[in-house]
């Protein structure tokens, strides 16, 4: 059986309703590429594109299920034959089953409107659940994974995938955009955290420093050495440490705190940078972006 955070081919199905397409979007989120409703007889050939020497394809995930129809029925065949022989030519996979309790699937088709594939004028939703877990059973028998989601709200799903298929530490899955800008010209629409600055003395009324920006070792000397932007930073830190966390354990992929300052030319830009240095010494992966770290830079000429 290959270990789910080793598998560079999963293959994802499981009961309707059970959160099928959820697992695999998150799947998507943490790397791999991603096709649904893949027929059968295809997983073979896409299976070889991790041979390839393309990033993209380093990591693929398929969705099979109910909806494929006869194609469907040969799923388990084709993964026993042509993807788990004894040859050197086989390739290595995890199968991964989504299942639920039946009352759960009945009431996420109800609050969803949608209808079940094997729902129709003879078959209602009740029994549509008992054929398909009929006979989907050979492959929940074989599956390397079950998770039931039956009590997961959709962020424990995600985080359970993540825990099952994505093998580096969970901070390192957590992209962070650490971005200065300037309030006079407006705040980030896309901020997650935003903090104001302006309470720090301004190097823009030193005609000396005025030119320069923030990531001139001037300005970010003047910046950094107060006792009161230290005092800032350690509690700062504190914060972000405390919670940037629970982001990553909500499932959260992606974080963008904005410090801002008048212009986004001196302050901001200092702490933006010692943030998110300090945030790499923390084990995070975090760049910096300056919005208005350049405009209108002739109202700073002397």
């Amino acid at each position: 059986m290959t270990e789910a955070a080793d598998a560079r081919l999963v293959i994802v199905t499981g009961m309707s309703g059970a959160g099928r397409s959820r697992a695999l979007a998150s799947l998507e989120d943490f790397g791999y590429f991603c096709v649904d409703n893949l027929p059968p007889h295809l997983i073979p050939q896409m299976a070889k594109l991790t041979d390839i020497d393309d990033p993209h394809f380093a990591r693929i995930a398929v969705a099979c299920d109910i909806r494929g129809g006869e194609l469907f029925d040969h799923l388990l065949d084709i993964l026993q034959s042509d993807l788990r022989s004894n040859d050197q030519d086989s390739i290595p996979y995890s199968l991964l089953f989504l299942d639920a309790n039946d009352e759960t699937l009945i009431r996420r088709f109800k609050e969803s409107r949608r209808r079940h594939p094997l729902e129709g004028s003879r078959t209602n939703l009740k029994r549509a659940i008992e054929i398909e877990r009929e006979v989907l059973e050979p492959l929940r028998a074989s599956a390397d994974l079950i998770i039931d989601t039956s009590l997961l709200r959709a962020s424990e799903l995600r985080a359970r995938v993540r825990a099952d298929f994505f093998s580096g530490k969970a901070e390192h899955s957590l992209s962070i955009i650490v971005t200065s800008f300037g309030f006079k010209y407006g705040t980030p629409s896309d901020a997650d955290l935003m903090y104001d600055v302006r309470f720090l003395p301004n190097p823009y009324w030193d005609p000396d420093l005025r030119p320069l920006s923030g990531k001139d070792a001037a300005i970010s000397q003047f910046v950094l050495a107060r006792p009161e932007t230290q005092d800032f930073l350690e509690k700062w830190l504190d914060l972000l440490t405390a919670t940037i966390p629970n982001f990553v354990a909500e499932g959260k992929l992606a974080l963008t705190i904005a410090i801002g300052c008048t212009g986004g030319r001196h302050r901001s830009v200092v702490l933006c940078e010692e943030t998110a240095r300090r945030l790499k010494a923390a084990g995070y992966q975090a760049s910096t972006v300056h919005r208005d770290i350049e405009r209108n830079a002739h109202e700073y000429e002397g």
